[in-house]
């Protein structure tokens, strides 16, 4: 009997200890459940609150749009003067290389008449009419506007200037006034000449820089 009745003791002190563990287990299973549903809860809480900048970087990103669209509008007003000017300066270009070769084609014919037949050296004409030939091979180049030709042209004409000075001063009616029409049109076609060149020159020159 005695040792029944241990048995059942130790029967009954196992199956408390296994209720025990039993209900720790469930209360352990519980908390975690718990804390899985509060961090669950929470990391939804964050995500569903607005990401909030600091306050300097949310005025860096509120001016950025204000700072592109004045630099829109700065470059669009730029861009739109360019267009403006750029007609006048073509337009001014072209009358500048027409007032050349008109200047250079009025010297060419001064050249020829005056040698042959207005006011001669000798009468009949004299081998001074050759010096128009050099004026006849500038105009072809003149009149498609080649930089090169212009240039060499416009120093060329300084001779035809030098000599209707002492023309000019030296030699009689009609040939004295002969003398400064040349001048004058040795004038005219040169400031044509560079105001049709000066412009390209320039551009290479800040060309030039800007590769430096």
């Amino acid at each position: 009997m005695n040792h029944a009745d241990e048995a059942d003791k130790a029967n009954n002190m196992r199956n408390a200890n296994n209720a025990d563990l039993g209900d720790e287990s469930r209360r352990a299973a519980s908390s975690v459940s718990s804390a899985t549903s509060a961090t669950s809860t929470a990391s939804a809480a964050s995500a569903a609150e607005p990401r909030t900048l600091p306050s300097s970087a949310n005025s860096r990103r509120d001016n950025a749009p204000m700072r592109d669209t004045e630099a829109e509008s700065t470059s669009t007003f730029a861009s739109d003067a360019a267009a403006n000017r750029a007609p006048d300066r073509v337009a001014g270009r072209r009358f500048a290389a027409l007032g050349a070769f008109a200047m250079l084609a009025a010297l060419t014919l001064l050249c020829l008449a005056w040698e042959w037949r207005l006011a001669p050296l000798r009468p009949g004409g004299s081998a001074l009419v050759l010096k128009a030939l050099p004026l006849a091979c500038a105009l072809p180049g003149v009149l498609r506007r080649r930089l090169y030709t212009l240039q060499w042209a416009s120093m060329l004409v300084l001779l035809y200037f030098a000599e209707g000075i002492v023309r000019g001063m030296t030699d009689r009616a009609p040939g004295n006034l002969l003398g400064w029409v040349e001048v004058a049109l040795s004038c005219g076609f040169f400031a044509c000449a560079l105001a049709y060149v000066a412009p390209y020159k320039r551009a290479a020159r800040r060309a030039k820089r800007g590769a430096q």
